[in-house]
């Protein structure tokens, strides 16, 4: 108990950042939609804060060496309030665009920040414990973030006050903490090649993790309104793909210990086509089998990008890690920047299935794609153990990276 009351303050801020950041994609679909954006346009925003993402992914660690981690962590949520508060000032989706931008900054800024604080104070003793609580903590204020909708009014400038306060709110345990800053560490550098080199399927499985989730996060949205849900049953919708996806974490990373992990990707990916066709006929079944349906997917893609990761690990060695780590984010980054804009047009133009039509197409891309790398090689023998891998930023390398050397030398 005393190890998570002295990282408290950091926890306390990751749930806020959540609120906050986290709120802000499900609100945007919703304000959009209300203002009479099309539905390209609220892809826009989706696709936007990947931009920003990734940009805030690769400055944060080389702005922390230049004005250290409070300072980084100030700017960067300070950003994200900014973008938040500036919604109802200045109504025009490509605005809009900007403004998250600097949410996709923000989110990824604070986190790089944290993972490397929490990095710098943990033992090897520690870390396991310490790692488990982070992910609980941060699957928590993803949910949390999710039911925001259900009480936020959309379109109006109070709900955006009420996120940018919990964004700024996120500031004040970080920067008050009475616990000195560590060192910080070197920038990892971005080496994709490197990703490919070591485990071409992992990183078709990363790409397709992005274009999954990225997808369902910011345009799911429209896809339940153009089947009828309520404001506050969109938040519902939205929260059963993250229950889903938690809940799937446990029995996943059993198969994927004991079992070929090219088969765990390529049954999950299976799963993920006939849960894909599940939703779109649950369409017309009433809101609970809409919600049900939505759990079922975030069951069968949510684990994706963890396996792909632990994957890509057993054929790294241990000076990789961190650099691995960094790569994977970014090819996750790039099938995240390209996913909301893609299914919204598809939305558009071919109705709401579409959406679930091109989750499928890519996950039945991976399916064939994995088929052929088995043929290539065999997969390693000295295998990692699998991991829940937050995507949160290039950082969590470090954090999780020593994780699975601690746990594979201890098995």
């Amino acid at each position: 108990m005393r190890l998570f009351l002295s990282f408290t303050p950091l926890l306390l801020s990751v749930v806020l950042l959540q609120l906050s950041s986290g709120g802000a994609a499900p609100l945007d679909a919703v304000s959009g939609l209300t203002l009479g954006f099309t539905k390209s346009q609220v892809g826009l925003l989706g696709s936007a804060h990947f931009i920003g993402f990734f940009v805030g992914c690769w400055w944060a660690p080389r702005l922390m060496g230049a004005v250290g981690h409070a300072r980084t962590f100030a700017g960067f949520a300070a950003l994200g309030a900014i973008g938040l508060l500036a919604h109802m000032i200045w109504i025009d989706p490509y605005a809009w665009a900007v403004m998250r931008m600097a949410t996709g900054l923000c989110i990824a800024g604070s986190y790089t920040v944290i993972e490397s604080w929490i990095n710098a104070r943990v033992t090897n003793e520690t870390r396991g414990r310490l790692t488990g609580g982070y992910r609980i903590v941060d699957l928590g204020g993803s949910l949390s973030a999710q039911l925001l909708i259900a009480v936020l009014e959309p379109a109006h400038y109070i709900s955006y006050n009420i996120l940018a306060i919990a964004c700024c709110a996120a500031i004040l345990p970080l920067v008050l903490t009475p616990t000195r800053e560590p060192h910080t560490p070197s920038a990892p550098r971005l080496r994709p090649a490197l990703a490919w080199g070591r485990s071409p399927l992992a990183v078709a499985a990363v790409v397709t993790s992005g274009i999954t989730t990225a997808a369902f996060r910011m345009v799911g949205p429209i896809y339940g309104n153009e089947v009828g849900l309520q404001t506050h049953q969109l938040a519902w919708f939205l929260a059963a793909f993250v229950l889903g996806g938690a809940f799937a974490q446990f029995p996943t990373g059993w198969l994927a210990d004991r079992y070929d992990r090219r088969w765990v990707l390529i049954w999950l990916s299976v799963a993920a086509i006939a849960s894909c066709a599940i939703t779109v006929m649950a369409a017309g079944s009433g809101v609970a089998g809409v919600f049900l349906a939505a759990g079922l997917f975030g069951f069968t893609t949510f684990p994706i990008f963890s396996v792909a990761a632990a994957h890509a690990n057993d054929f790294a060695s241990s000076e990789e890690r961190v650099e691995l780590s960094a790569a994977l984010m970014f090819y996750y980054a790039v099938g995240a920047i390209a996913s909301p804009l893609l299914a919204s047009n598809l939305i558009e133009s071919f109705g709401p299935p579409a959406l679930f039509a091109m989750v499928a197409f890519g996950h039945l891309v991976l399916v064939a794609f994995s088929v052929a790398r088995m043929r290539r090689r065999p997969t390693s023998e000295d295998r990692t153990p699998y991991t829940y891998t937050p995507r949160t930023s290039f950082s969590m390398g470090r954090l999780f990276g020593k994780l699975r050397d601690k746990s594979g030398d201890n098995g």
